[in-house]
């Protein structure tokens, strides 16, 4: 159940464990592997397109689960008016991992029929290109929706609370194209928010990264959070710091950015789960990965 990416290779590692701080949601995409027959993924899995030449089988799902008041912001980038209704959001308390393709051809009524789906239209006036709207889940099992035209509106009700909840985007109807903002969830004194998402590993980027370190396996367990982009690189007179991911070996991996912070073992694991500095958080290059 792996969808290829536009340049055919597979996409690896779907959902990401990847955690900057406390007041860091985690990065959020659109799910890699559970998508419909007429999407075709983009920027990172942060565009959602949807083929013009029919008005269903555009679902996608949320990469990781969404927190109860976490506010989900999307774009609408293309719209086509040979058809009539626009986009549908909810949630599912399916995991999208666990999904079988193809997927269902419309989330109403295919999947808001089976039990643990939540969905409901958005109006079409609040769907034309460059609107951009705000849905999330309140603590009592509503989903709202807002932007910049509307006003807080309650879009359903009843949805159960006991198990973790996916997002589900239907790109229905006359909504063609979407893209993911990110997302915020307000605190009593600060607001969280998901930081920028690493770009999908490429199963041809996996190889050639193994090759270059020669690692063929990890330490270390694989629910580990890496929560080092605000440690500074220590001035000690030139001497090789160690690793900031395990703290236990010597950073002999100088990424293209120029940190040297990670250790050979820890390179790879980085590389494959998040795909930028743990320091900075640029992208991090397999051609330039240097220090062995």
């Amino acid at each position: 159940m792996v969808k290829e990416s536009d340049n055919g290779n597979s996409v690896v590692g779907s959902e990401t464990s990847h955690r900057c701080g406390l007041s860091c949601l985690g990065p959020l995409t659109f799910h890699p592997l559970a998508v419909g027959d007429m999407v075709s993924l983009s920027n990172g899995c942060r565009r959602a397109e949807r083929s013009r030449n029919t008005f269903k089988n555009g679902l996608v799902f949320s990469s990781r689960p969404a927190k109860i008041q976490e506010k989900i912001r999307l774009r609408v980038e293309k719209d086509l008016f040979n058809w009539q209704g626009a986009m549908r959001v909810g949630f599912t308390n399916v995991p999208p991992s666990d999904r079988s393709l193809p997927l269902p051809i419309m989330a109403i009524p295919n999947l808001t029929d089976i039990q643990g789906h939540w969905a409901a239209p958005v109006p079409e006036s609040h769907c034309q290109v460059g609107s951009e709207l705000e849905f999330w889940l309140s603590g009592r099992g509503s989903v709202y929706v807002t932007s910049h035209n509307i006003k807080q509106h309650k879009l359903l009700t009843g949805v159960d609370l006991s198990k973790p909840l996916w997002a589900m985007i239907d790109i229905y109807g006359q909504t063609c194209a979407i893209s993911l903002l990110g997302s915020e969830k307000r605190e009593l004194f600060y607001t969280r928010r998901s930081c920028p998402a690493p770009e999908q590993l490429t199963s041809s980027d996996a190889d050639s990264l193994n090759s270059l370190l020669s690692v063929s396996s990890l330490h270390g367990n694989s629910d580990e959070r890496i929560s080092c982009l605000d440690m500074k690189v220590p001035s000690n007179g030139g001497s090789v710091m160690d690793c900031v991911v395990c703290m236990e070996k010597q950073a002999r991996i100088t990424l293209s950015c120029g940190h040297q912070c990670l250790c050979n073992q820890c390179a790879l694991r980085v590389f494959q789960k998040f795909g930028t500095c743990p320091l900075c958080r640029c992208k991090i290059s397999t051609s330039s990965v240097g220090g062995l």
